[in-house]
């Protein structure tokens, strides 16, 4: 059996608590799948981005809207979600995520197309 070849992770956020947003205790159901490139300390890598960029995708999921695809953009020292369609909404800023562990456990916040600012929990990052 092979290992991964890819060189990418797949990174899933889970909705974390937001009580203030009306998530109290999260939601299992929401969040996100990125497939992005991490260094030997689970952080974002630049480099490894930009060789990988066309395969760096984003997948958000709702349960109550239809999921959009999109990919992961990095400019500057800012990481953001952007969609193709307008319909699937507006790029969706990270917060400092280059400077965060993307590891099971942690959290990471969004700056949805809507507005929110919402945190996330990393449920899970495999190498794929």
């Amino acid at each position: 059996m092979s290992g991964p070849t890819s060189g990418l992770t797949r990174i899933i956020l889970r909705l974390g608590r937001n009580p203030d947003a009306g998530y109290p205790d999260g939601d299992d159901e929401y969040g996100y799948v990125i497939h992005a490139p991490l260094d030997s300390n689970g952080k974002l890598s630049a480099a490894l981005w930009r060789d990988k960029k066309d395969q760096c995708a984003v997948r958000r999921f709702h349960p109550n809207e239809t999921p959009a695809d999109g990919w992961l953009r990095h400019r500057g020292d800012n990481w953001y979600f952007w969609y193709d369609e307008a319909d699937e909404g507006p790029e969706e800023p990270l917060f400092k995520l280059g400077a965060h562990e993307l590891r099971p456990g942690e959290y990471v916040t969004v700056r949805e197309g809507d507005g929110d600012v919402l945190t996330f929990r990393v449920a899970e990052a495999v190498r794929v």
